[in-house]
């Protein structure tokens, strides 16, 4: 992301502070018996490799104790904090009822930062039963940098155990005992401008512990004499035909002993059955391959291929490696993969084409923040995911924040690609970004730089969710950085491109980036993303957005309080805290500013709130149609964007398509209705109506009608085309265009487009509001963030269209913890005026939202006399035993509940 120009509480008891947690976190946050810190048991069996689980942490501020002690079996960590694995100081105390719910109010703002401004203790026990394995530790995901001890002695100091994405393995075979051992790890604090790690740049308020902690698994390994790492498998796909896939596996057998050793090394791949003999010297390391030319079986034929989601299946193939010395079991690898081929050439243009297995791809897609205090929560994380696929996106862009291993095999799992790469403008950016905050790089961080980009290609090579990796984003490494990154990625068999940044800019060695970072981040009207300049609908760009997403009123009311609601709708200048701590986004005026231009000034929170689902609905949905349309353009095609952002690692209440607690608003359906496959829609610069398909194979025998009505349902214009045909995979057609003017004085029009097959099946339906005083951009006073608009739609009237009310029809059915309720809408006034953006919330016995929910469809337009039938799909245990209720409400149209049941 570009960059820009009190003490904690303490509650009582734990109970209080899970019951505010629990209103206002994910369940598996706020749910279940206070974390405990255990002792782990670790198995004997070779080649197993098992995460420690019951941790305890303390302020080396509070602890006398020196570390031989603190790290010995049997210490009494009296008065310390229970923590899970992946954990950081604060989402530590946060879970032990420390502090108030940090997402609510300005409760974060309580949190006393000197307390994390020394380093803080981890300890855990494990016991072992068998001393006759060598034992290990095997870890990333230290923030900032730790010294560790194993049973009372020091096995690595923080000048070597530095940086986030650095990997280490321990090995702590003479210090292990039969019974209890103890690891601890002295944690450094983090400063993302001093160390590499991670930071927050303007996405949210920082945690006042900068993320300082242990975020992803420390393991313990069991082995024999040899040890298999680095095991991966470089596949080979034919393009275009895929016909066929040549498979190489690789893996290193280390000899742990100081003695010679003989390994024989056998694997399975599918059908492949493979084995090789293996002498290794005292401590040596060999790389071991098998290849297609010594086993005929990796190649494979027909090989089943890897595709994102709505373009194939993602099947994955299993690799199995065992090392055994003289009989017996040393050591044993696995990995999971898939079979695709990514390639992302330049296009005459200059801009960067993905194409995978040799079809183009235009990147649709969102940018990733996980937890702002790093907690992982695997079915949060797959609920988040799952949002990615109903909303038609196929990527997610990570800027740092590397998620666990998990979060890419749940990528892999729905088909969804990720472009994970450096953040930009600390230390990661301080060598080569003058406008960012980090400090300049020394010798001995150019090796933790090259050290992390090892690491994480070892990690993520083998998933075929992975797209690129970007060693940039807003500026591209220099010579020397950019060396050690291709180094590193070479020797890791690096499948995938590698873009030198995410914005405009060139590396030595890898050239033009083929990306763009022109904005917008703030509010734009939905013409500007037609024009082909800024961040308009040409080439790639890597981060852009409308910018402010307020959440809905359940939402709010979850966030903020009263006073702060009440400031929130009137006063634009007011400084938001939910906002950003940029100076730059710290307010809401350019966005309200524009609210009340176009739509009128808002009378009270329910009428703002209403006038921004509004507003964030017509935005985002032309974001994505402009690049969808112009995807296929003989003259500077669009070829990827991804919307800032596609979450918040908080309660936002900017850059997000879905909020904190999974709940939708007006961006999340204008996202969906967008990316829907088989779509209609309205150009807003030639004023076409286009028709687009994303299937993969051909649309014939369509039919569009587009009808034009003033607000009051006073018909204007109206036109069908029948017969229409459109190519698949992305192509597109014209159907016609709408004319210029139509009768009357209407300044505000209502556009129905309506997308059918032959027998007059409805595919799509998608509604505009349009103004005949359209707005105008001032191009020329453009800024990295932000166009401005000197004359805004006319809108208005929109607030005077009469009252529709909607009679509603709900039943639900639940199969295997799962429920679907089905929703038939009708309108039931007698005008003629349509009920504008219906939107159906499930809700349960409680009224509280029911999160996650996949919708069919939502936030719709119904015109006198029509009927539309909606779905919604969630985890039955969601109710929380209580029956579903269905709560219809829009523009126009009275709120009223009613069972589902």
């Amino acid at each position: 992301m570009f960059p820009r120009p009190a003490p904690g509480r303490r509650y009582p008891t734990t109970a209080l502070a899970l019951v505010l947690l629990g209103a206002l976190t994910p369940a598996a946050w706020a749910s279940g018996p206070r974390p405990r810190a255990e002792v782990t048991p670790i198995p004997s069996a070779a080649g197993t490799s098992t995460p420690l689980t019951g941790w305890a942490v303390q302020s080396s501020a509070k602890v006398a104790d020196p570390a031989a002690a603190v790290s010995s079996p049997g210490y009494a960590a009296a008065g310390w904090h229970p923590a899970g694995p992946r954990s950081t100081v604060l989402a530590a105390l946060l879970a032990d009822g420390v502090y108030a719910d940090p997402f609510h109010s300005t409760n974060q703002r309580k949190i006393d930062r000197a307390d994390f401004q020394v380093p803080w203790w981890f300890r855990s026990d494990f016991t072992v039963t068998d001393t006759g394995r060598r034992t290990s530790l095997d870890f990333s995901g230290v923030v900032s940098a730790a010294d560790v001890y194993v049973n009372g002695r020091r096995v690595a100091p923080a000048a070597q155990v530095t940086g986030a994405y650095t990997h280490h393995e321990l090995d702590v075979t003479p210090l292990v005992r039969a019974g209890t051992n103890t690891v601890a790890f002295r944690v450094r604090p983090n400063d993302p401008n001093r160390h590499l790690t991670m930071g927050w740049l303007d996405w949210l308020q920082p945690p006042p512990d900068q993320n300082m902690g242990l975020v992803r698994d420390v393991l313990v390994r069991r082995g024999g004499p040899v040890a298999l790492r680095d095991a991966h498998v470089v596949t080979d796909l034919a393009v275009p035909s895929l016909a066929t896939a040549d498979l190489t596996v690789r893996a290193e057998a280390r000899n742990d002993t100081a003695a010679p050793v003989t390994t024989e090394v056998s694997g399975r791949l599918g059908g492949a059955r493979f084995t090789r003999t293996v002498s290794l010297a005292p401590h040596q390391r060999r790389t071991v391959t098998f290849s297609p030319a010594d086993v005929p079986a990796l190649r494979l034929t027909h090989p089943a291929v890897w595709w994102p989601a709505g373009m194939g299946g993602q099947p994955l193939y299993d690799l199995d490696l065992t090392a055994t010395v003289a009989g017996r079991t040393s050591d044993t690898a696995h990995q999971r993969f898939g079979i695709r081929d990514v390639r992302a050439p330049l296009n005459g243009d200059g801009a960067r084409q993905y194409r995978i297995n040799g079809r183009d791809l235009l990147i649709r897609g969102g940018g990733w923040s996980p937890d702002e205090f790093l907690r992982w929560d695997r079915r949060y994380v797959e609920d988040r995911l799952r949002y990615a696929v109903d909303l038609g996106l196929n990527t997610i862009r990570l800027e740092g924040h590397l998620e666990p291993d998990e979060f890419f095999d749940l990528a892999d799992r729905y088909g969804v690609l990720t472009l994970p790469g450096w953040e930009c403008c600390d230390k990661w950016e301080g060598d080569v970004n003058p406008d960012g905050s980090g400090e300049k790089w020394t010798d001995a961080d150019h090796a933790v730089a090259k050290a992390s980009m090892a690491a994480e290609a070892a990690r993520l090579r083998g998933h075929p969710s992975v797209l690129s990796f970007l060693i940039g984003s807003d500026a591209a490494p220099n010579a020397r950085i950019e060396k050690d990154y291709l180094d590193a990625l070479r020797a890791a068999d690096w499948p995938a491109p590698v873009v030198p940044a995410a914005s405009d800019a060139s590396s030595p060695a890898l050239g033009a980036s083929g990306m763009k970072m022109t904005g917008p981040y703030d509010w734009v009207p939905p013409a500007y993303w037609y024009a082909k300049r800024e961040g308009g609908a040409t080439g790639f760009n890597s981060e852009t957005s409308a910018g402010p997403s307020i959440p809905t009123l359940d939402t709010l009311r979850r966030m903020m309080t009263p006073a702060e609601l009440d400031t929130l709708w009137k006063d634009p200048r007011a400084k938001q805290y939910h906002r950003s701590p940029s100076a730059t986004f710290r307010t809401l005026e350019i966005y309200d500013k524009a609210l009340a231009a176009r739509y009128g000034t808002p009378t009270g929170l329910t009428d703002y709130v209403r006038k921004a689902q509004l507003a964030q609905y017509e935005s985002v949905r032309a974001q994505f149609e402009a690049y969808r349309r112009n995807a296929r353009d003989a003259d500077r095609p669009a070829t990827g964007v991804i919307h800032w952002m596609f979450n918040s690692g908080w309660t936002s209440l900017h850059w997000q398509l879905t909020d904190r607690y999974l709940d939708q608003n007006g961006a999340y359906f204008g996202a969906k209705k967008a990316n829907e496959p088989l779509h209609a829609q309205y150009a807003y610069d030639t004023r076409s109506v286009v028709v687009l398909n994303d299937r993969p194979a051909p649309a014939r025998g369509l039919t569009v009608r587009a009808t034009l009505y003033d607000p009051d349902g006073t018909e204007r214009y109206d036109r069908s085309v029948t017969g229409l045909a459109v190519g698949g995979s992305g192509a597109h057609g014209t159907a016609f265009t709408l004319p210029s003017s139509v009768p009357g004085s209407a300044r505000t029009h209502l556009l129905r487009l309506v997308l059918s097959d032959r027998d007059g099946t409805e595919l799509s339906r998608n509604v505009y509001w349009l103004s005949t005083a359209p707005d105008v951009l001032d191009w020329e006073h453009t800024t990295w963030y932000h166009t401005p608009t000197t004359r805004y739609a006319d809108l208005g009237a929109l607030g005077a269209m009469a009252e529709v009310p909607v009679a509603a029809t709900a039943a639900t059915r639940s199969v295997g913890g799962t429920s679907t309720t089905t929703v038939t809408l009708r309108t039931t006034g007698s005008g003629r005026t349509p009920a504008l953006m219906t939107d159906v919330h499930l809700v349960d016995a409680q009224g509280r939202p029911v999160l996650p929910v996949r919708w069919s469809d939502n936030e719709i337009g119904l015109w006198p006399g029509e009927s539309v039938t909606l779905r919604a799909t969630y985890r039955t245990a969601d109710l929380r035993g209580s029956a579903p209720r269905v709560r219809v409400s829009g523009w126009n149209t009275p709120e009223r509940t009613l069972p589902a049941g």
